[in-house]
């Protein structure tokens, strides 16, 4: 079931694992399973970007194509793909955010990330807000997670970090808290299976 861009009040809690999915590969879907165990989510959504701001244009298939890849890892029901950003208009993970918490007011929301992008996290715009405001789950990536876990954001965000288990537990503190899932990397990336591909991928 897709999510509707006009929004709903049923509470749920739903993992946001955003990305390109240029093309979406069964890493992804790992992820997703992961996560959704380790809290008890009711669905996790795979957020195809209409574009990603810190990624080049050249090579990225066209939305329609990532959007069909990442339905051929999802079940349609616990792990969902959806376009809704591109329906939303939004563009930035922080405005994407306050979208979905306006319009799916009773869901509890967690944005959910690997370890390459937690690293990465102070280059985005409004991270510290984006933060503060959704519970985010961290999970492995081959070669980032102890850089990442050693890094800027997890350092000035080190007071927040939570158990798993405890992430969504009792009412939303003033400050959102995030967590590291522990969880067995997996090898698959998009750019070495657009590598294999060829110049047919792009």
């Amino acid at each position: 079931m897709r999510p509707n861009p006009r929004g709903d009040r049923r509470p749920r809690r739903i993992g946001l694992l955003g990305g390109s999915f240029n093309p979406a590969h069964q890493g992804h879907r790992h992820v997703a399973l992961a996560v959704r165990r380790a809290l008890r989510l009711d669905e996790v959504w795979l957020l195809v970007s209409p574009g990603n701001p810190l990624k080049p244009r050249a090579g990225m298939a066209p939305l329609a194509a990532r959007l069909a890849s990442a339905r051929r890892i999802a079940d349609g029901r616990r792990i969902v793909a959806t376009a809704i950003e591109a329906r939303l208009g939004t563009r930035y993970t922080r405005d994407t955010l306050r979208a979905l918490a306006r319009h799916f007011p009773r869901a509890r929301f967690v944005f959910v990330i690997g370890a390459d992008n937690l690293a990465q996290l102070p280059r985005w715009q409004g991270w510290t807000r984006l933060v503060a405001r959704t519970p985010v789950a961290v999970l492995p990536r081959p070669g980032w997670t102890r850089r990442a876990l050693a890094g800027r954001a997890a350092k000035r965000l080190a007071r927040h970090r939570r158990r798993p288990a405890a992430l969504l537990a009792g009412s939303a503190p003033a400050h959102a808290p995030w967590c590291f899932v522990p969880a067995a990397e997996h090898p698959a990336s998009a750019t070495a299976i657009r590598a294999a591909l060829g110049p047919a991928a792009g």
